[in-house]
């Protein structure tokens, strides 16, 4: 008898789709290394995007990165409290809305509350969601603690981010503001 072993896949904590259609967004908490063969193997990232409040990132967490070709990008977050949190879920939203970053792996530390809030936005925003949905899932996720300020932040967001329509990915029900003039 041939005894044949399959690869075992551990994902991240937390992890979930948060989008899959024609592009795919996920979330999780911080990738350890036995989470990198199902990173690597199940996933296909081109951009990781992690919303911390860590500033360094492990030498093997770096080489993994390097090794795969994944983009990466820290977007400081400590709460939606922050000073200047508007301008740094913008540049989330850039990267979310360039379907060259995709697929893409949103995570926080625990994959709770931060990236909580990030996809409160997207599912917003984006998707067009209804605020009751937002929540429920939101409570999902956080465990049902915390998060009145999380979900206020989400409630009121609102921006004037100007994207290039060739950019958007199909699943973002975007109105208004779009620039149709820009040719990237």
């Amino acid at each position: 008898m041939v005894k044949t072993t399959k690869p075992k896949y551990i994902p991240p904590l937390g992890f979930s789709p948060v989008v899959s259609t024609d592009v795919s967004i996920y979330r999780s908490g911080y990738p350890m290394p036995l989470n990198y063969p199902f990173i690597k193997d199940q996933l296909n990232l081109r951009t990781i995007i992690y919303i911390g409040d860590r500033k360094d990132i492990s030498e093997e967490y770096s080489k993994f990165l390097e090794d795969e070709k994944i983009s990466y990008h820290h977007i400081f977050m400590d709460s939606c409290r922050d000073e200047g949190i508007e301008d740094r879920m913008n540049e989330v939203l850039n990267l979310v809305l360039d379907v060259g970053n995709y697929p893409i792996l949103i995570h926080s530390n625990k994959g709770k509350h931060r990236v909580g809030v990030v996809v409160g936005i997207i599912r917003k925003l984006l998707q067009g969601w209804s605020t009751a949905g937002i929540y429920q899932e939101y409570n999902i996720f956080s465990g049902g603690l915390k998060g009145d300020a999380d979900l206020e932040f989400i409630t009121m967001f609102e921006t004037d981010l100007v994207i290039s329509r060739n950019k958007i990915p199909q699943f973002a029900v975007i109105n208004e503001p779009i620039d149709n003039t820009q040719k990237d």
